[in-house]
């Protein structure tokens, strides 16, 4: 293909971009080696912290984060003392192990340090968190826990089948946020499927005007759902794009 002049350029470098970028999201990601711990398992729960496309499998660095920690039973315990820095292709992660002690519902979460997008042209803060349930015990999994942002669940985020229908309630500031837009992506662990188009890689959904959103899951395995706002704060004369992040696992009935 000839090009004229720096206008045909210029149209060619934007299709491309757009292209790319709706491939191309990245999701904070917490991932647990077990999130149902039972009766007669291991009690030792390891945990992968990644920044990542989940669905193409392609890493981004993820620096020392800002927090890491975990909510259980209303009491909020710092965690980043015991990370430990590991690379996966080529990119910096984070891991940790945890002992899960006593009955109850332990949610894992993370802030990263900001992340500087120049596609965007502004700096990027996923707020991303998991649950881990122990020993039977289910109550408080619909409460938040005071993230900027996050995604409380409607639907019970553990023991759930793929086919399950999944909802959730964005909230910024302790407060919902109407229709709000959702990105949806599988953890494509091992790059065994690929997407038709592009535009199959991310799913995107948009919430009620209560903040409400509704997803049905079509396969087992770990889900991500990310809510993007912008934030009221800038930095250095920037925009700040956070995100709240959930991540759930779906099982194959058998």
């Amino acid at each position: 293909m000839r090009l004229r002049g720096s206008r045909e350029l210029v149209v060619v470098i934007c299709v491309v971009l757009l292209a790319w970028g709706a491939a191309a999201a990245h999701f904070g990601m917490i991932i647990p080696s077990d999130e149902m711990v039972m009766k007669g398992e291991g009690n030792n729960v390891s945990l992968q912290l990644m920044f990542w496309h989940p669905f193409e499998n392609v890493g981004m660095e993820l620096a020392r984060p800002a927090k890491f920690g975990v909510v259980a039973d209303g009491v909020n315990t710092d965690l980043q003392h015991t990370l430990i820095s590991q690379k996966i292709n080529g990119y910096t992660t984070w891991k940790t192990n945890y002992r899960i002690k006593r009955p109850g519902l332990y949610v894992f979460y993370l802030e990263p340090q900001p992340y500087w997008e120049p596609a965007e042209d502004s700096y990027i803060v996923h707020y991303t968190k998991t649950v881990v349930a122990a020993y039977g015990e289910d109550e408080g999994w619909s409460e938040p826990i005071g993230l900027k942002t996050e995604i409380v669940p409607l639907s019970r985020p553990f023991g759930l089948y793929a086919g399950n229908v999944f909802q959730g309630v964005v909230m910024v500031n302790d407060k919902p946020v109407p229709h709000a837009e959702v990105e949806v992506e599988y953890f494509n662990l091992g790059g065994s499927y690929s997407a038709p188009t592009d535009y199959m890689v991310t799913q995107t959904i948009k919430a009620d005007s209560s903040g409400i959103f509704t997803y049905a899951v079509p396969k087992a395995g770990w889900w991500g759902f990310a809510a993007l706002s912008t934030d009221n704060r800038q930095m250095e004369g920037k925009d700040v794009e956070i995100g709240a992040v959930l991540w759930v696992n779906f099982y194959e009935m058998k």
